[in-house]
């Protein structure tokens, strides 16, 4: 099992009590525009009570060791809910985990998930040992695909029709790390 916290230089990823419910709530509020479009849930008429359900969710895979939802915070602000974090095993035998992750509009390009997804590879690579995490991002999200590149992420394909948002079949690109390849990128990124 992760840690239940994780820090990077500028963020705190915790997991979520129900005490980041307010919190959490304001931030998909403030960006069901933008992640209606990529995500499932990010119905339009999402309420506070899809908030307590999925804190709930959240609180209980974690007992359950099946998946782990992490809060992004910044540091010096950490009543303020910047993003979701996510790692859940797809496969036990083949040691492959996914990761998923949304930020709130007004915090998009500011490298929010490159740094949270970069942490949350080093606890899954290393303390975990899992062999692969891969990323399933929807056709058309451009910046969920810029954070694979910049961590060396493969581009393996398109799964087509993989996901109905919206009532619409959406195809989703599939992108894959490989352990060795994350140390060697941690390797060649290391200062000299």
């Amino acid at each position: 099992m992760p840690r239940g916290q994780l820090e990077t230089d500028r963020f705190i990823l915790q997991r979520f009590t129900r005490r980041d419910t307010a919190a959490l709530d304001v931030a998909i509020r403030s960006s069901l525009a933008d992640l209606n479009q990529w995500l499932p849930w990010a119905r339009m008429d999402y309420t506070s009570g899809d908030t307590t359900a999925f804190i709930r969710e959240s609180i209980q895979a974690w007992k359950e060791d099946r998946a782990w939802d992490y809060s992004i915070r910044r540091r010096e602000e950490p009543d303020k809910h910047i993003g979701n974090i996510s790692l859940w095993t797809t496969s036990k035998l083949g040691k492959i985990a996914e990761v998923g992750y949304w930020v709130r509009s007004d915090e998009t390009s500011k490298g929010v998930c490159t740094e949270a997804v970069d942490r949350l590879l080093e606890e899954a690579f290393t303390a975990l040992g899992y062999h692969k995490a891969v990323l399933r991002i929807a056709v058309g999200n451009d910046a969920s695909d810029r954070v694979a590149e910049k961590l060396g992420f493969t581009r393996e394909g398109v799964l087509r029709e993989e996901l109905l948002i919206r009532g619409n079949w959406v195809d989703h690109s599939l992108w894959s790390l490989i352990d060795r390849e994350y140390r060697a990128l941690r390797r060649a990124d290391a200062p000299r």
